[in-house]
């Protein structure tokens, strides 16, 4: 009998071929790209001012208050057939991916159907407003069913703008007569829907409204109706006064606090700030757990909070160098790659080098003597984000060690919350070395930081 192996060979030549033409073409091909991590859950933890704006400002705009404001977050239009800018050219995905990069904090707001006895709506002749009538329930299904459709639209719109679930989604419900039965009636059905539906899509409910008639209406059905109505996870109050705190007598004090209340204080009105101006109301908000730092543990429980931080060297007749801040040294300068030794607490031949090879790398003169500058430059060194009230987190804590280091006498504990003990401490330290007093921390204050300036 012949031989199969010639023709079988015959055959399977073409297939081996293929397969290593197309294994040579996949190993051509770059690895496909990783997918962007989501956007931060917005606005989260948050105590700090913010302001709104009809029109989404560019990003120029963005950038400059970012720098220069005391605003940390911003509201946003992103839905409803009644906001007065339904165009909004600037907000895109990039550019919410680019100011949550950048730090700020985002309130996405919908202005949709609103009280039928508000007299200036319908504002366009076809946005609709709630549907007053009670049915034959009693409890406003037309209503009800508005305010699900306006939540599903609401997030459909977030998602397409790439916000994550776990934010929060604001309706905007403008000022309206409480008196009026049906009308009040049909509001609170209208957003008690829109909260259910926020929550069964993952989101969290947010309300807006004015301190007399929306924000008191939910109050009273809080206290006086507690299980008629599923009411928003936080309020917005919209109370000109002038005070930027998140108080009103037209809320109870014990009403969504802890964490739940933005308080806008002040309407319509020009702000400049870095040489751009812009039309806002602004707000203070506190809201969730508020601006916390997470815990923080260096060296394996190294202590490096300290409120001076003073001239280390050799030891020398009648000189030993503090056993604490020692340690603290040898954990910095080991963070950054240059002490191998053991933390210890003695300032020995290798801690000395590793302060001659760190002054040698940020340009400070040669020696192996840790003072202020050296300090200054250890603790503050990492990345260089805006800071400004409300911000929290280890780059504050850099901030304040910094501060502490460049003047024994500012004292702040360093709790990584840019809280306004923080913020006077740095404006001080600004005027002292010739930068714009503003409280706020900007790549030029890293770079005066990181060169010991004081």
């Amino acid at each position: 009998m012949p031989s199969l192996a010639p023709p079988l060979a015959r055959l399977l030549a073409p297939l081996a071929a293929l397969l290593l033409s197309l294994s040579l073409v996949a190993s051509a091909v770059p690895a496909a790209q990783a997918a962007p991590k989501p956007n931060p859950v917005t606005p989260g933890d948050l105590t700090g001012y913010g302001f709104d704006q009809c029109v989404a400002p560019t990003q120029a705009a963005m950038d400059r208050w970012l720098e220069t404001s005391p605003f940390l977050s911003v509201g946003i239009y992103i839905s409803g057939a009644s906001r007065g800018c339904r165009d909004q050219p600037n907000l895109t995905p990039s550019w919410v991916r680019t100011q949550l990069r950048k730090g700020w904090r985002l309130l996405p707001i919908t202005l949709g159907p609103q009280a039928s006895c508000q007299p200036s709506f319908p504002r366009y002749g076809n946005d609709p407003t709630i549907d007053p009538a009670a049915g034959s329930s009693g409890r406003y299904p037309r209503a009800r069913e508005m305010g699900r459709t306006e939540a599903g639209r609401a997030v459909a719109a977030a998602r397409a703008l790439g916000l994550t679930p776990g934010s929060t989604l604001w309706y905007d419900l403008e000022a309206f007569d409480v008196t009026n039965t049906a009308c009040r009636e049909s509001a609170l059905s209208f957003l008690s829907a829109w909260t259910t539906r926020l929550h069964e899509l993952g989101w969290v409910s947010g309300v807006y409204s004015s301190a007399a008639s929306g924000i008191k209406a939910l109050d009273d059905a809080r206290v006086n109706r507690p299980k008629a109505f599923a009411l928003p996870d936080q309020v917005w109050i919209a109370r000109w006064d002038g005070v930027a705190n998140t108080s009103t007598s037209y809320l109870r004090d014990d009403g969504w606090r802890p964490g739940g209340r933005v308080k806008q204080y002040r309407g319509g009105h020009n702000e400049t700030h870095g040489g751009v101006t812009i039309n806002i109301d602004s707000n203070f908000l506190d809201l969730g757990k508020g601006s916390v730092a997470p815990a923080e543990e260096r060296c394996g429980g190294v202590r490096v909070d300290f409120r001076a931080y003073p001239l280390l060297r050799r030891p020398a007749a009648g000189y030993t160098a503090p056993a604490a801040h020692t340690t603290a040294l040898q954990c910095l300068l080991q963070e950054k790659g240059l002490h191998d030794g053991a933390l210890n607490g003695v300032y020995d031949q290798r801690t000395a080098a590793a302060v001659a090879s760190w002054r040698e790398r940020r340009g400070i003169s040669a020696g192996d003597e840790a003072g202020r500058t050296v300090w200054m430059s250890l603790l503050s060194a990492g990345r260089k984000p805006v800071l400004k009230v409300g911000s929290a987190g280890s780059q504050v804590r850099r901030v304040q060690r910094a501060l502490n280091a460049a003047s024994p006498g500012t004292r702040l504990r360093p709790r990584g919350v840019m809280n306004p003990a923080t913020a006077a401490a740095l404006r001080a330290w600004q005027g002292r070395v010739d930068l714009p007093a503003t409280g706020i921390v900007t790549r030029d204050d890293w770079a005066a930081l990181l060169r010991g300036r004081a």
